[in-house]
């Protein structure tokens, strides 16, 4: 079988892929990032509280994380296209049922599960596709991709909020879930590319007879294996680049949930809350578009760049608070969309350079999997500190102090992967020094050995 996973494409019919993978993004992620205009609807209709209304994110974002490594696998035994579509009737399923808005279990079962099950089926393959399609512009694509997400949410904020004063909570979530049907469309022209995610196996030197059973286990076995890879963890870089997915992971959720809220008790009009969600956006999808572009020019280590966009997200989320109008809300919210964007076009590449092509689709569901995890945590955490506070603003510095803890794990991580290529260095030179030597000491225990011969005859 052939793989020609070593040779990718780099073009042509791969932006296909992207443009599909960029719909795709914005029909999940950023209707999970849109979805706090539904927060003080859905807390009004229930009388519930901030925190408990928090786990229908939470759940959601949880399931997202938790259906990777399913959502891989099916990759592997299926194809990439079949689960984007069946990603796309579970999203719509979630929506559709969720409207019903029966009790607060039945919108967490919902809204929560399905839809979570549904982003994951399709955001994963999605994302794992693209890699595949792409080598050196791999970064380029990715940040296409990604960018998806904010180009949706940019229009999606304005047209949610319209749905909603129009059709009420109810009738906006089932219109929506309609809307998402069409990411089984996008999954219909994510074609395969041949042995995608299969390695490959050398039939010649299979013995005649059963030899076409023995290759099938073998490959099996094999897939498998680079499905759940699960010696991931006994690697000190995925590790650490895992703890800071979970820290990432409770931070970034946070501050969509609670910035319509924080508007509202600023006494923001409602059309001009909105309006926050539409430059979230705008400068979210800058944001992916340049440093997706600047990293594929390949000047910074990426790390370092990831880093660096971290700690400038901290310092946005903690500057936030502090307005107490619209236009100094719009400008922090700003600040905080750009650096969120440069963020989140470069983490997948990082995780493709921490853990090598060859572990990638293993890397990502394991990696979603621990991840979700903070996912789980981060909203209803959030939630709780808001409501001991009482003020929307304890949120936000939450958010950012858990990124600081963040990025002290990826600065550590990038200690350890310089510590590892100047060992690899050294081993290097040693061997390459040793090299006449050993020659030298081998041609004279030949020459002995002929001599010794010699004298025998």
């Amino acid at each position: 079988m052939q793989n020609k996973d070593s040779n990718p494409p780099d073009g042509g019919y791969g932006w296909v892929v992207v443009v599909s993978a960029f719909i795709v993004m914005g029909l999940t992620a950023a209707v999970l990032k849109t979805f706090g205009l539904f927060f003080v609807e859905i807390q009004e209709h229930f009388d519930e509280l901030a925190s408990t209304i928090s786990w229908i994110t939470s759940i959601t974002i949880a399931t997202f994380h938790l259906g990777a490594p399913v959502a891989s696998s099916l990759c592997v035994k299926y194809t990439h296209r079949a689960v984007v579509i069946t990603g796309g009737l579970l999203a719509f399923s979630g929506m559709a049922l969720g409207c019903l808005g029966l009790s607060m279990i039945w919108m967490y079962a919902t809204t929560g599960f399905l839809q979570g099950l549904g982003i994951s089926f399709s955001w994963t393959p999605a994302i794992s596709i693209v890699s595949h399609y792409f080598s050196k512009k791999r970064a380029l694509a990715n940040a296409i991709a990604s960018a998806g997400e904010c180009a949706f949410a940019f229009t999606f904020g304005p047209f949610f909020q319209w749905l909603i004063s129009q059709y009420g909570w109810k009738g906006a979530l089932l219109i929506i879930g309609g809307t998402q049907l069409n990411i089984c469309v996008c999954g219909i022209l994510m074609r395969p590319l041949t042995s995608s995610s299969r390695p490959e196996v050398s039939h010649s030197e299979t013995p005649p007879g059963n030899g076409a059973s023995k290759t099938d286990k073998e490959e099996k076995s094999t897939i498998a294996h680079r499905t759940f890879n699960w010696m991931l963890l006994r690697r000190p870089e995925f590790v650490l680049y895992a703890m800071f997915g979970i820290l990432a992971a409770m931070s970034f959720f946070v501050p969509p949930l609670f910035l319509v809220p924080l508007s509202y008790s600023l006494g923001i009009d409602e059309s001009w809350t909105a309006s926050l969600l539409s430059i979230l956006a705008m400068v979210d999808f800058a944001g992916r578009l340049l440093c997706g572009w600047y990293a594929n020019l390949h000047l910074t280590k990426t790390v370092h760049l990831l880093t660096m966009t971290i700690m400038l997200i901290s310092t946005s989320l903690m500057l936030l608070p502090l307005a107490n109008s619209y236009l100094s809300l719009a400008i922090f919210t700003g600040f905080y969309g750009f650096f969120f964007g440069t963020t989140v076009a470069i983490h997948i590449t990082v995780l493709a350079e921490v853990v090598g092509m060859s572990d990638f689709d293993s890397a990502l569901g394991l990696f979603m999997l621990i991840r979700s995890t903070g996912g789980f945590l981060g909203p209803p955490l959030a939630g709780l500190i808001v409501d001991m506070a009482g003020d929307y603003r304890a949120g936000f510095y939450m958010a950012g102090a858990t990124l600081i803890l963040a990025a002290v794990f990826l600065v550590t991580l990038d200690q350890f992967q310089q510590r590892s290529e100047k060992g690899s260095q050294i081993n290097t030179k040693l061997e390459k020094s040793s090299l006449p030597y050993a020659s030298f000491h081998f041609l004279k225990l030949q020459k002995r050995r002929y001599q010794d011969h010699d004298v025998v005859v």
